[in-house]
């Protein structure tokens, strides 16, 4: 559930954006709103923030709260969210700008490493928002993904969304294997049965959750899954990514390769949701 959002601000020119967005969120989740600032402020800051806020149909709203930090950005922004049990943290990202500089290279990237909640990241926020239409979904085998699958269908279902589609990877090196070993027919076979497996597979998953008015296209993929995810979420002209969060700890061989989500996060194909369920920790 998202009972507590989390929105990191900056006085940029995307704010009004950022707040139409998550006002737009507060409304759909019945959720509170916490707003954290980090950095120098005065009364001039404060002023502005109230016209947004005015702007955004939050001023004098029930369940907003500003929290004013001072320190590492990304850091007090993750103490913050800790310290006010956030569910989900909403901030602005951009596209990559060049060959060479990525915005996510500091702060958005470790808030999305670090962070004990989910974090939807926003590519190109709208002072207008409008719902999320066409939803790709990441079904790689992981510990977060039935919940990454169930946060999608919920989004899907309460924007009543076009379409969700369903992305999971093939594992091709077994039947690449057994190429030598077989006839061409018998190929055939072996692949039409994985493919069929890998299907049942999500159809499985997708029978414990709630999707009932959702029309479901399952895409399979073969190759670095998040390279494949990312291409195919362009390629539908998806507004919304979502993810199951990655291990907090790489193997060697992530640090050697980049791992599948770093091809998401250093070209953001769209808007990106990284699920990552918050601890109940006695919360009532």
């Amino acid at each position: 559930m998202i009972r507590k959002i989390g929105l990191a601000i900056a006085f940029s020119p995307r704010l009004e954006a950022l707040l139409a967005e998550a006002a737009r969120l507060k409304k759909m989740w019945d959720a509170e709103l916490v707003l954290i600032h980090v950095g120098d402020h005065g009364p001039d800051e404060e002023a502005r923030l109230h016209e947004l806020l005015e702007i955004a149909g939050l001023s004098g709203a029930g369940g907003v709260k500003v929290f004013w930090e001072k320190g590492k950005p990304g850091d007090r922004i993750l103490s913050t969210c800790k310290k006010e049990r956030i569910d989900l943290l909403v901030a602005g990202a951009l596209k990559k700008e060049n060959l060479v500089q990525y915005y996510l290279g500091t702060i958005a990237r470790h808030i999305l490493r670090k962070a004990d909640c989910s974090v939807l990241l926003f590519t190109a926020p709208s002072p207008t928002p409008q719902c999320f239409k066409n939803i790709v979904v990441n079904a790689e085998d992981g510990p977060l993904v039935e919940q990454a699958l169930g946060m999608a269908c919920k989004v899907g279902l309460k924007d009543k969304a076009q379409w969700l589609h369903v992305v999971r990877e093939i594992k091709m090196y077994g039947l690449t294997m057994a190429t030598e070993q077989c006839s061409e027919d018998e190929y055939d076979a072996l692949r039409q049965g994985m493919v069929k497996e890998e299907i049942e597979n999500v159809e499985k998953i997708l029978q414990r959750i709630p999707h009932e008015g959702l029309k479901v296209n399952i895409k399979l993929v073969s190759g670095k899954s998040g390279f494949e995810l990312s291409k195919f979420a362009q390629r539908k002209h998806a507004d919304l990514l979502v993810l199951g969060a990655s291990q907090r700890r790489f193997s060697l061989f992530d640090r050697v390769f980049t791992h599948d989500q770093e091809y998401i996060f250093e070209d953001l194909p769209c808007n990106v949701l990284i699920v990552n369920p918050r601890k109940e920790d006695g919360r009532g």
